[in-house]
């Protein structure tokens, strides 16, 4: 007899562990396709149309997925003490947040150098507090 159902959930365990590289990964992917998917330029082709598809679509999934890194940071990791030693965190995991959303949004090496920097931040300042 089964008590219960499938249950999904991220571990809340307060184990520790903790990571940026994820994220940065992520987030340099978003570059390497938007560069790729702009470089097809004006060749519509049914093989290109295709490539520049799935290339959108692994920037946006990439993106998602700094979002969702950050979230779990924030949420988990970052404590009251970290904002009184950094106090403009919050404000740069916001905008970092809607700088992941605008990567989405627009096909732009730009828009993703600004993603990367922003994570570049957080990370160092997620390295400093381990220390």
């Amino acid at each position: 007899m089964k008590l219960f159902g499938t249950i999904y959930a991220h571990c809340d365990v307060p184990c520790g562990i903790y990571e940026t590289d994820t994220m940065k990964h992520a987030a340099q992917t978003c570059k390497v396709m938007a560069e790729k998917a702009l470089a097809i330029g004006e060749d519509p082709t049914p093989d290109n149309d295709n490539n520049f598809i799935r290339m959108v679509t692994t920037k946006e999934k990439h993106a998602e997925r700094v979002k969702h890194e950050l979230a779990v940071l924030w949420g988990d990791y970052f404590k009251p003490e970290h904002l009184e030693q950094y106090p403009n965190l919050h404000d740069l995991v916001w905008r970092c947040l809607k700088q992941a959303s605008a990567v989405k949004q627009h096909l732009s090496v730009e828009e993703c150098d600004k993603l990367i920097a922003q994570v570049d931040e957080i990370a160092e300042i997620f390295a400093a507090t381990k220390r």
